[in-house]
C-alpha cells in the first residue's frame, strides 16, 4: 500500500528525544481527545516537529478568528523535559483522515516516526457517547498490551476495570494506531472518557479526567486548575443549550435511550 501522505519537518535538527511517550489527541466524539492534547501542547509550550498534509483531506477549509482561511491540519509535537523523565510527542489536528486507506497509511507513518524516535508507549485518547452530559465522566481504558493493561488498573490510574460490552468499536486513529502498533511492536492504550454525545458538544470535563490519568502516570504536573477556570467559563455558555440537545437526544424511545446510556459505540 503506498503512503499518500506528505509530512514536511518543522525544524531545521531533529531533536533527541529520551524514550518519548506518543499521545495521540485528534477530533472525535466531544472532542475529547483534542481538547486534552491541545491543552499538553499549550502547557508545556511543546515545538512542533512535522506537519502531515494528504490530497485525501476533506475538500474544505477553515476560517478563523483573523477571518482568513487555512487549510486542515495534523500535526506532530515534542516536548524535552529535564532529567530522566520520558519526553513526549504529542499529535495533535483539525481532522482526522476520512477514509479507511488513508486512516491505515496515516498510522503507519506515525508508528514509523515513533520507531525512529524509540518511543516507549503509545498513548491514544478520545469520547464516549452518551445520551445525557454526565457530571462526573469516567475513564475507561483499553489496550494492545495485557501487562500495559494491567499497569494502568494496578496503579490506580483508571476506576472502570470493565470496558467489554461499554464500548464498541474503536473507529479511526484512535483504535488503528493501537491494532497497527501491536502488529509493529509497540505498546499502546486508549484512554476514553464519557462525554455527551452531541456534535455540537465539548467534552471538556472529560478531557480533564483524561489529563489527570496521564498525570499520575507520567506525573507531567499539569496545571489542571486552569482547565478548571476553562471548564467553568465554557459550562455557562453552552449550560442552556446542552439542556436543549440533550431533550432532543431524549425524546428518541426509552429504550434506545437506555442502551445509548450504556454505550454502543465510539469514534475517534
Amino acid at each position: 500500500m503506498t503512503s499518500s501522505w506528505q509530512i514536511t519537518s518543522e525544524v531545521k535538527t531533529l531533536p533527541k528525544l529520551n524514550s518519548p511517550i506518543l499521545i495521540e489527541g485528534l477530533p472525535g466524539i466531544g472532542n475529547v481527545g483534542k481538547i486534552a492534547a491541545d491543552f499538553l501542547v499549550e502547557e508545556f509550550k511543546a515545538v512542533k516537529l512535522y506537519s502531515f498534509f494528504s490530497y485525501k483531506f476533506p475538500h474544505s477549509v477553515f476560517v478563523g478568528e483573523n477571518n482568513l482561511i487555512d487549510i486542515p491540519k495534523i500535526e506532530l509535537y515534542y516536548k524535552k523535559f529535564d532529567g530522566k523523565k520520558k519526553d513526549l510527542l504529542i499529535l495533535v489536528g483539525d481532522i482526522q483522515p476520512i477514509d479507511e486507506e488513508s486512516c491505515f497509511t496515516f498510522c503507519e507513518e506515525i508508528i514509523k516516526i515513533a520507531k525512529e524516535f524509540k518511543c516507549t508507549e503509545i498513548v491514544t485518547t478520545g469520547g464516549i457517547g452518551l445520551a445525557h452530559p454526565p457530571e462526573n465522566p469516567k475513564v475507561y481504558c483499553t489496550a494492545n498490551d495485557k501487562q500495559l493493561f494491567n499497569e494502568y488498573l494496578q496503579k490506580g490510574m483508571i476506576t472502570e476495570k470493565k470496558i467489554f460490552g461499554i464500548v464498541g468499536p474503536i473507529i479511526g486513529v484512535s483504535g488503528v494506531l493501537l491494532g497497527l502498533g501491536k502488529k509493529r511492536g509497540m505498546k499502546g492504550v486508549a484512554l476514553l472518557a464519557e462525554t455527551f454525545g452531541h456534535p455540537m458538544y465539548l467534552g471538556i470535563k472529560g478531557a480533564k479526567e483524561i489529563l489527570k490519568v496521564l498525570d499520575k502516570k507520567f506525573n507531567f504536573r499539569i496545571d489542571l486548575e486552569k482547565m478548571t477556570k476553562e471548564i467553568t467559563a465554557v459550562e455557562k455558555e453552552l449550560m442552556k443549550r446542552t439542556k436543549e440537545w440533550a431533550n432532543e437526544m431524549g425524546a428518541a424511545s426509552s429504550a434506545g435511550a437506555k442502551l445509548r446510556q450504556k454505550e454502543v459505540g465510539y469514534i475517534g
